[in-house]
């Protein structure tokens, strides 16, 4: 099946599938960007002064809760912009409830690594529902608070909660983490245009021997799908990697 079998027009992301039952909420997942949010957890996790599994474990799950589930569903609620046919009641649940299991995992890590971990769950859970449901007239729903909320912060996490405290390669990671965001945003925003809102492009490329090449949106969103295709899995690669560099002595 093709990527936009199904759809009225092209489907609304390159993973999404064709609309209906187990399929919206495979599409809901965004899975190459969670996979990639997640991995700014582990690289943030990677530069600690000691890597404890178990922390990395409840920090990856809190983030997939509260990103991969309660942010996308919330994202979802406002807008549809994946034009999936979940349920209103079914994705405000599904936000509550990864909200709240973030919230108790963050709450679990602030009583064993640091009562300062407190402080991440409440600017988490702000950054959240402010970004997502674009509070305050979408004042937190910018290029910049991208990079620092989906980028800067879970790497930051990752780093602070193996140990309680943050390092210097920490904080470098992170400011890492949010160019890469930055990067990521500025292709996604391209090929998201092009498949959701551009109705018709028309056009087409001279070149000097004289050939001709019709443009249409497909064409105009190939590079910055195919970087962003390959971006995803270099990052989990690169986690997964330094991760088992910590691991495997």
């Amino acid at each position: 099946m093709s990527e936009d079998a199904g759809w009225a027009g092209d489907a609304p992301a390159f993973y999404a599938l064709a609309p209906g039952g187990w399929r919206d909420y495979w599409t809901l997942l965004h899975p190459p960007y969670t996979l990639w949010h997640l991995s700014y957890v582990a690289i943030g996790a990677s530069v600690a002064p000691a890597l404890d599994g178990r922390w990395l474990a409840e920090t990856l799950l809190a983030f997939f809760l509260a990103v991969g589930l309660a942010a996308h569903a919330l994202d979802e609620l406002h807008g549809r912009p994946l034009r999936t046919r979940i349920p209103d009641a079914a994705l405000a649940a599904i936000a509550v409830l990864g909200i709240a299991g973030a919230v108790a995992l963050g709450v679990d890590g602030s009583v064993e690594v640091s009562p300062w971990l407190a402080a991440f769950i409440v600017v988490g859970g702000w950054l959240v529902v402010a970004y997502n449901l674009e509070l305050l007239g979408g004042a937190f729903h910018s290029d910049l608070w991208f990079a620092l909320a989906w980028g800067a912060f879970p790497a930051l996490t990752g780093c602070f909660a193996q140990s309680g405290r943050l390092n210097a390669a920490g904080v470098m990671v992170a400011a890492a983490c949010a160019a890469i965001s930055f990067a990521q945003r500025t292709l996604s925003t391209s090929a998201r245009k092009l498949r959701r809102a551009v109705r018709k492009v028309e056009g087409s490329l001279l070149f000097e021997d004289g050939t001709v090449e019709p443009l249409d949106a497909r064409r105009l969103r190939a590079a910055p799908e195919g970087a962003l295709r390959w971006l995803w899995i270099a990052m989990v690669l690169l986690a997964a990697g330094l991760v088992t560099g910590r691991v495997v002595h």
